[in-house]
């Protein structure tokens, strides 16, 4: 989830602890267990400083070691022993308790997007990603909005965010029932279908519909049951070669490769380099497919310059690359 809604998922979770009478019974401990569980519903997310290094970095590792089974149980420890550290008098063993809640769900709740987290590891380096709550759902955010307010305006904190948890749960079980509906919609549209990939957008019923075949590509929206292909690309592997091999040993095409399960490539011979370029079909946007890896080779195979991440005009695709060919 996007970085707004983790702060408020924390922020109702430490409201709904005071149904804990430890905690309740405390001011320090309430204190102290509410700056857990929004720290808590944060800390995961400390891998997104990996951008100030570079995007094939962040690619290749946000939502990895930070979402891991080692760092759930590690990052309540060190939030709770900080914060004990600066307020004795609160109860460790239940601050602790409220603090992993916050990690838990902060991990729990990443899985239904459709970038996933490497939960897994170390038993495992795949994706989980259920691929039904979009990283930002409005939905969601303004359910824990309203449950704050009247919060703020003086409501039992503990019945109001059960209720609220509640609705939350039966919204996702509409959300898994709708995705449903969309890959058995995708399915009867495109009968060879070998793989359907459906990824949510803001609007509740619409989706971003990627799928593939034996001979081709297949880019798309769904509309609740209606599906729209809007483009078909015919599958075609990356060629085995030199120019291609060395390409994809740059730190960029290979953070691509890592990430995306559905691209197509363009090779672009211009008068003194190659260029190989990979395209993500799972993002269109208004006719553009904008989450690309590009690299520029010379002819003796060297990488020039690369890029990956999110470019929505060739103008700033050569302002990311020190070189744009003519």
């Amino acid at each position: 989830m996007d970085t707004g809604t983790h702060i408020v998922m924390g922020i109702a979770l430490g409201g709904l602890a005071l149904a804990d009478p430890v905690v309740a019974s405390s001011s320090l401990t309430t204190t102290a267990v509410i700056a857990g569980t929004i720290i808590g519903s944060q800390a995961p997310d400390i891998d997104t400083v990996l951008k100030l290094r570079n995007n094939a970095v962040y690619i290749r590792h946000h939502r990895g070691i930070t979402h891991s089974i080692p760092a759930v149980l590690l990052w309540p420890l060190l939030i709770s022993g900080v914060l004990w550290l600066i307020i004795p008098e609160a109860n460790l063993l239940h601050l602790w308790l409220w603090t992993f809640l916050a990690v838990f769900l902060h991990v729990f709740v990443d899985i239904f997007n459709s970038y996933g987290t490497q939960a897994l590891r170390p038993f495992s380096r795949k994706w989980v990603a259920l691929g039904v709550i979009n990283t930002f759902d409005p939905i969601i955010f303004g359910i824990h909005i309203v449950g704050l307010l009247f919060w703020m305006f003086g409501t039992n904190p503990v019945p109001t965010f059960l209720i609220m948890y509640a609705v939350i749960f039966v919204y996702y079980i509409l959300r898994f029932a709708v995705q449903s509906a969309v890959k058995n919609s995708v399915k009867h549209t495109i009968p060879d279908a070998d793989e359907i990939i459906v990824a949510p957008t803001m609007k509740f019923f619409q989706w971003r519909v990627a799928a593939i075949s034996k001979t081709h590509h297949y880019v798309g929206r769904a509309y609740g049951r209606s599906i729209s292909i809007y483009d078909k690309f015919e599958k075609v592997p990356l060629p085995e070669s030199d120019l291609v091999n060395a390409a994809l040993e740059d730190k960029n095409l290979s953070a691509f490769t890592s990430f995306s399960p559905i691209f197509r490539w363009e090779i672009t011979k211009f008068e003194k380099l190659y260029e190989v370029r990979l395209i993500d079909l799972r993002y269109r946007s208004n006719d553009y497919y904008p989450f690309v890896a590009v690299a520029h080779l010379n002819e003796e195979l060297e990488i020039v310059n690369s890029y990956t991440g999110w470019i929505f005009s060739e103008d700033k695709l050569r302002k990311k690359l020190d070189y744009m060919p003519n």
